[in-house]
């Protein structure tokens, strides 16, 4: 047991070291390390979207599952998501092994909202997040963002206007760093995708995304 502030926290279990699912030259002034969402791998259309349009914009990408997705792609068997210590463990991890000089960390969903929790922590270059779960789908009055106050590292949220866990007008009433840039796909969803209705396709708010994750990591560089 660990005792910070006069609290007592329990260790979290030892985390191996993830595979690697790399994208991208293998010399490049960053490296972006992706995460999952809590229900999905690190190989959907979506991530092979950013990870394969970042690398093909020149840097090294790193992707990788937490061990409860690790073992559901072994076993076959669904899995809920690991507790947050051991995710934010593999986080440690992942950062000690590639080093956190030239590192910009995110991922999807929950993977992103993980990376902030240690980003400060870890003194990673970047904070690149893609749909970020502000509050549970349903929970606007509970929002968990307490750490996003005083964020220290850059940090580029690409996130849809109607995003349950984040819409344009929920998120526009919190309080956030100034480190926080908002890049917004207009009628997404979770996944920044927009109704027909909106006369935008999935495709036109991914390539913007895309474009804006660019721009914030070639300031980084």
């Amino acid at each position: 047991m660990d005792e910070v502030a006069g609290v007592i926290r329990a260790k979290p279990k030892e985390v191996a070291l993830p595979n690697f699912l790399w994208n991208g030259p293998q010399k490049s002034e960053l490296t972006v390390a992706l995460a999952h969402g809590a229900g999905a791998p690190m190989d959907t259309p979506f991530m092979n979207f950013f990870a394969e349009g970042l690398a093909a914009k020149g840097y090294r990408i790193a992707r990788f599952e937490f061990p409860y997705m690790a073992a559901r792609r072994d076993s076959g068997k669904r899995k809920p998501p690991d507790r947050q210590p051991v995710l934010m463990e593999t986080w440690r991890v992942l950062i000690a092994e590639i080093g956190a000089d030239q590192l910009v960390t995110g991922g999807k969903s929950m993977g992103g909202r993980m990376a902030s929790l240690i980003a400060d922590e870890a003194k990673v270059r970047g904070l690149l997040c893609l749909g970020y779960p502000f509050y549970g789908a349903g929970r606007k009055d509970k929002p968990r963002t307490e750490h996003l106050k005083t964020l220290k590292t850059p940090t580029l949220i690409c996130q849809g206007t109607r995003d349950p866990m984040g819409d344009r007008e929920s998120v526009s009433a919190l309080t956030l760093s100034k480190k926080i840039r908002l890049n917004w796909a207009e009628d997404g969803d979770h996944d920044l995708k927009p109704r027909k209705a909106s006369g935008r396709t999935h495709e036109q708010n991914m390539t913007a995304a895309l474009d804006a994750a660019t721009l914030f990591l070639s300031a980084l560089g």
